[in-house]
């Protein structure tokens, strides 16, 4: 698969994800009262396959290489954590909220930085993405302190947690990921490279 392929098959991949995180978030929402089996189940096989997204993504090679520069070890934790939870889809929802606000409150840490580079690239989208970071960070953080015991609590706060996560990577692949229409000289690879450099 040429680059370009690659780039442009991450990005969809990364957009359709996310899109799948800010529909599990609304429906926790609703729903309020999940089977912890089932709500197990349905996160273990959404963080396999968003972490295998994210390796893709690493390994692609888009314009700004922004969007997916971390996405090597947390694409490897995401895959590990989801099998974690779907060998264990009845354990306490405690450990799930635990695991699960972890790995968000890590996700948005990162994209902290991410959105700093897009400033520096001149992005002008650049503090969107600070915003859903800092709350997706904040969020998934809260998530992992467990302010409160009672399972629909948890699950509340679990759906915030996945919806901004979701609308936080869908803003990264908008915005930050570079599908160009055809090949580009080296040049312009090398103006990009030299950028991050500077930092």
């Amino acid at each position: 698969m040429s680059t370009l392929k690659t780039v442009r098959a991450a990005k969809i991949s990364y957009i359709v994800m996310s899109v799948l995180f800010c529909v599990l978030g609304v429906v926790l929402l609703v729903t309020h009262e999940m089977s912890v089996s089932v709500l197990g189940v349905l996160v273990g096989a959404m963080l396999i396959a968003f972490g295998i997204v994210k390796l893709i993504g690493y390994f692609s090679r888009d314009l700004y290489r922004l969007a997916f520069q971390f996405d090597l070890a947390l694409g490897i934790f995401l895959v590990v954590l989801g099998a974690i939870i779907l060998l264990n889809p009845t354990r306490a929802m405690t450990f799930l909220c635990l695991m699960l606000g972890i790995a968000i409150m890590a996700d948005g840490l990162f994209k902290l930085q991410t959105a700093l580079d897009a400033r520096r690239f001149g992005l002008h989208s650049w503090g969107l993405i600070l915003a859903f970071a800092l709350l997706t960070g904040a969020i998934g953080g809260l998530l992992a302190a467990r302010p409160a015991e009672s399972v629909g609590t948890l699950t509340i706060l679990l759906g915030l947690s996945v919806l901004f996560e979701g609308l936080m990577n869908l803003c990264v692949a908008l915005f930050a990921v570079k599908v160009i229409r055809k090949e580009q000289p080296e040049v312009v690879e090398t103006w990009f490279e030299s950028k991050k450099e500077e930092r």
